[in-house]
């Protein structure tokens, strides 16, 4: 079972950024998807970006422009980078990884097995 833990959360100024990371204790063997998912107060947990080990990367629609999914297979890192926060930003972050089924990897939480306990960032207006 891959071990997933991110680390960056804080607060943040409105229209700052904020750097995010997940340290994945072994890149899983094979096709694999890495994501991350973030859950605001209240509300349900829904994707942010997801990336193949194929190079393949997704983004949320509403999101895309300000957010970058990235990693360093060397350091066996996954980060994302968001930029020009809003107070709808705040929420907790996960990462998760799961096997890579089809062509892309999905933005559904079912697409993915082992998650990270998360991080909290919360922007401040």
């Amino acid at each position: 079972q891959v071990r997933l833990m991110e680390s960056g959360g804080g607060s943040v100024q409105a229209g700052g950024s904020i750097r995010l990371s997940c340290g994945i204790s072994e890149l899983p063997s094979g096709n694999y998807c890495l994501a991350w998912f973030r859950q605001p107060p209240g509300k349900e947990r829904r994707a942010v970006a997801n990336l193949g080990e194929n190079g393949s990367i997704r983004y949320t629609v509403s999101l895309k422009g300000r957010i970058t999914i990235s990693r360093d297979n060397a350091a066996n890192t996954l980060y994302l980078q968001l930029d020009n926060l809003i107070p709808e930003d705040t929420a907790a972050y996960y990462c998760a990884a799961g096997p890579r089924r089809y062509t892309d990897c999905h933005l559904v939480q079912s697409s993915y097995n082992s998650w990270g306990q998360g991080t909290q960032v919360t922007v401040l207006s």
